[in-house]
């Protein structure tokens, strides 16, 4: 194993600009084969210390000769000498940070000709990346280097996020992974709109083994609400509560956000207005959904004075509405309030779908009605708080999956999570979307992301998305492109000093739940090392 305390020289700068990256000769007891994109060296400068990324690897020779007319191998001393001299490896740098006395700095300039080049040490990847504190969670390892990064939850929390990657990548191990760690530090309260049952009580691997849930690790902190009571207790569980919503909550806005997904036209969106002038908020959803037949449809359309093929075209598309058990005419508790009772004091919140999560309308219905009033609730409190002098709410981040189907342009300045996106950094609630279309967000949603943990993208339209608006873009391009098609991110943004590809930390290993530092208030002496040993067999 390499002795990290002592850091292996690489080779010496030869050229390159600020613009394009330093070239790097190898030295010749180096192997090319050991030097790989994504890992990060350092350069020891005449007054400071430079941090930067390998971008490229390429070979070189000092006679042109060589390539058409290659020496006999054949001779192991003539090949050594060879390899030593008219032959040798090139590195691209791409320079990420200045050390100096002053702390940490952007590069402005670049080390002069043959300064030494070595591998980053484990002191000088803490310095950039923090050590395990009350802000820092340490999240995986420099690619091919075995030292910690951490992110900086504070800083992350302050802003909008995104994670990516196409499917089957580990999106969802990886966002599990930072909640886990908003959990443990305490940052901020999260609301957790949980399509397919991934963060409540357990989740599930790619393999025959499932993974302990937010509730299981944080069982003070964490409540599971369910809008599905049947299936949440055929897995074994009991939520919390089962959510319930109303016709009465549902306003014209919320089905709005379901045009795409219910074939909707301009016409029947408007006449969802037009019913809510006429009937009222609390009746007009009931008095549509209860309609039996086509005639009774006329019927309201007459009253209402909208035309009957118009509402017709609704009636018929908001049936889907009454196959939704967590739908009824008029819910007996306020589910929503409750949630956002539970949010105000600090705790979490997993809203599980259940067997509506296969249902993308009743996501987006849901994920948005309770988004608006959520939004609602927190822009009065700051205001509140700014009039009076008191305090404003505590940070928020609400995780939403399949991002793109409220984010896109088309529905993007109409949605609650859109005004999110863009306004309501200043109001203390941020996003965390998770997706593998990036492509399908809005440009501009995208741009007020603050951070980005990408895993493997194939799509171009999807990789120009994460990148867009990034400098040294080409360079990224290349680190995105060759990371692994699991467990492997680029994290690049606000809560990262530099751009930095890792090795995602691993979640649902015995190591990896004493990683999290769960204490005997969240579990009881012993019951990590039991729940470990039923969970794998052991």
């Amino acid at each position: 194993m390499i002795d990290r305390m002592r850091p292996r020289r690489l080779g010496m700068v030869v050229g390159g600009s600020l613009s394009e990256g330093l070239v790097v000769k190898l030295d010749p007891a180096v192997s090319i084969e050991e030097m790989a994109v994504g890992r990060y060296v350092s350069l020891q400068g005449e007054t400071r210390r430079f941090l930067g990324m390998i971008t490229d690897v390429s070979l070189a020779s000092t006679d042109p000769a060589m390539a058409s007319n290659p020496p006999d191998q054949s001779d192991p001393f003539i090949a050594k000498v060879i390899a030593g001299t008219n032959v040798f490896g090139t590195l691209h740098i791409a320079p990420q940070l200045a050390i100096g006395a002053d702390g940490l700095s952007p590069v402005r300039t670049i080390p002069a000709h043959f300064t030494q080049v070595q591998e980053a040490s484990e002191e000088e990847i803490q310095r950039v990346f923090g050590r395990d504190d009350k802000a820092h969670f340490y999240v995986g390892t420099p690619l091919d280097m075995e030292m910690r990064v951490h992110l900086d939850l504070q800083e992350l929390v302050k802003r909008s996020n995104g994670v990516f990657g196409k499917s089957g990548t580990g999106k969802t191990f990886l966002t599990r992974l930072i909640l886990a760690g908003i959990l443990q530090k305490g940052v901020a309260s999260t609301l957790i709109f949980d399509m397919h049952g991934e963060y409540g009580w357990r989740g599930k691997t790619e393999g025959p083994y499932e993974v302990k849930g937010l509730k299981q690790l944080f069982p003070s902190k964490v409540f599971v609400v369910t809008l599905d009571q049947e299936s949440t207790l055929k897995k074994g569980i009991h939520a919390d509560f089962v959510v319930h919503i109303g016709y009465d909550e549902i306003e014209p806005k919320d089905i709005e956000t379901l045009r795409e997904t219910l074939n909707l036209t301009d016409l029947a969106v408007q006449a969802c207005y037009h019913l809510e002038r006429r009937l009222g908020q609390k009746q007009w959803v009931s008095r549509l959904l209860e309609s039996r037949d086509r005639e009774e449809v006329v019927q309201l359309a007459n009253e209402v004075g909208e035309n009957e093929n118009t509402l017709g075209a609704l009636w018929r598309r908001l049936q889907l509405l009454r196959r939704f058990g967590f739908l009824v005419p008029h819910a007996r508790e306020d589910s929503v309030h409750r949630i956002l009772e539970y949010l105000d004091t600090g705790k979490h919140v997993v809203l599980e779908f259940g067997s509506y999560g296969d249902e993308l309308a009743a996501y987006i219905l849901v994920a948005n009605l309770i988004t608006r009033r959520l939004h609602d609730r927190y822009v009065e409190r700051t205001e509140r708080a700014l009039e009076d002098g008191g305090r404003g709410a505590a940070p928020l981040v609400i995780i939403v999956e399949e991002a793109h189907k409220f984010l896109n342009p088309d529905v993007a300045s109409q949605t609650t999570f859109g005004v999110i996106a863009r306004e309501m950094r200043k109001y203390n609630v941020t996003l965390l979307v998770v997706d593998q279309r990036p492509s399908g967000i809005d440009e501009e949603v995208m741009s007020q992301l603050g951070t980005k943990l990408t895993c493997l993208l194939e799509n171009e339209r999807d990789i120009e998305a994460v990148l867009s608006g990034v400098q040294r873009k080409s360079e990224l391009r290349q680190v995105l492109a060759r990371l692994a098609s699991k467990q492997q991110a680029l994290i690049f943004g606000h809560a990262v000093p530099m751009p930095i590809p890792i090795t995602v930390a691993e979640y649902g290993s015995p190591e990896s739940y004493k990683a999290l530092n769960i204490t005997e208030e969240t579990m009881e002496p012993g019951q990590i090392e039991k729940e470990i040993q039923e969970l794998w067999g052991n």
